[in-house]
Order: C-alpha cells, then structure tokens, then sequence
C-alpha cells in the first residue's frame, strides 16, 4: 500500500538563499559546498515556526516518521523543526536521494556569473529547457525524479500504512508533485508551474485509490508575513 500520509517541508532560509537574493542580477561566485551550506537566523525561525504548525495537527495527521536530505540546511531544519515541536523521539532516516538538484560547475555561481563564464551552455540550458537540460557534472530535473521514484518505491514498504515527514529541498518537493500525480516523464515541464517552492513551506500528499491526492502544496500560512 504505501503510506497514508506524506508531508513534504522545503528548508528556511539558507545562507546561499540569502546570498543569491542579495546580489540580484549581478554576477555572484558563492564558495562554501552545497551540503555545508546552514540556515541563516530567518530561516531558524521559519523551521521552528513550521514546528508549532506541525504540533497543531490532529493525531491523524501528524508525521509517524521522517525522511530528511543530508545537506546540513535540511538536516538543520528538522531539528529545528523538532525542537519546536516538542513532540516524542521520532524514527528518523537519512537519504541522499533527498539531496538538492546537483549544479555540477555551475555550483558556485548565480545566473548572472554562469552567463559570463559559460554562455555556450545558457543557451543549450535555454533551447533545452530547466527540466531537461544537465549543467557540466550536474542533474537535471528529469534526473532528481528518477532517484525520487525509487525512494518511494522503498517508502511504499518501509513506511507502509504510516504518516511521513520529508525534509528536503524546492527541487525535491517539486519532483515529488510530478512523481506522486503519476504523470508520464513527458510532461514533467508541466511541474515548472508550481514553482518557486518557497522555504519552509509545507505541501501534503494524502493516500486515495492507489495513489495520492494533493492536500495543499506550498503552504506558507504558519509562517509570519513581516
């Protein structure tokens, strides 16, 4: 059967979300690894505020389990998140299936800087489009899915009957939308639409005639507007 439940959370406000929104357009070189990057003091806010949502929930509805990214800004997060919470030890796993969209050379940089040092490759990124088009040594959307459809997979035994918390990232959240409405690769483009998943944003899946049906989807509401 599967789980009966799945909650999906985006990281707070990374230091690399921070640093990106800070330099606009202009061409930005940001050194620190992908996995290393932590939670800046608004994005610790925003995953204990995400906390006290998800201790609101009814028992039905609460997560039973949780799934989380090994980057530090998710993992980070679920603390976070948990101490706020309060609620009881919960089993928690570790996956790199959960990671972000890998950018591969194009890592350090923001737009503006990939267009100066590889406008070959802005334009292939542009014809081929943000869901098929692979950046030198990096995935594409098309590829986070493929590792997403084997991580339900497992979870269809390995949490069986239960109530899931995943704690990822916008490209994993958005591939879970693609993968759980059980569309054809074809119109994976399609997905593109929901975006941007916005940090600590909360979307929920809930099990109905074999599949899932979408409860909300980028859900912002616990989080305060100032």
């Amino acid at each position: 059967m599967g789980p009966s439940r799945i909650i999906a959370v985006r990281h707070g406000e990374s230091q690399a979300n921070l640093a990106h929104a800070q330099a606009g357009d202009r061409p930005l070189v940001y050194e620190r690894g992908d996995d290393e990057v932590s939670l800046t003091d608004l994005g610790l806010l925003q995953a204990q505020a995400l906390g006290r949502r998800l201790a609101g929930l009814p028992d039905g509805e609460a997560p039973e389990v949780v799934w989380c990214s090994p980057y530090l800004r998710a993992l980070d997060t679920w603390n976070a998140v948990r101490e706020s919470w309060g609620a009881a030890a919960l089993p928690v796993t570790v996956d790199g299936r959960l990671r972000d969209q890998e950018s591969g050379a194009f890592a350090p940089f923001n737009l503006a800087a990939i267009s100066e040092r590889f406008p070959g490759e802005v334009r292939r990124m542009r014809a081929e489009g943000p869901y098929a088009y692979r950046p030198p040594g990096g995935e594409s959307l098309a590829d986070v899915v493929v590792r997403l459809k084997d991580f339900l997979a497992g979870l269809r035994e390995a949490a069986d009957g239960r109530r899931v918390l995943i704690v990822a990232h916008d490209s994993v959240v958005l591939g879970l939308r693609h993968v759980m409405a059980g569309r054809d690769d074809a119109e994976l483009a399609d997905v593109l639409r929901f975006a941007p998943v916005l940090n600590a944003s909360l979307s929920v899946w809930r099990a109905a005639g074999g599949g899932f049906e979408v409860v909300a989807f980028n859900d912002v509401t616990h989080l305060d507007p100032a």
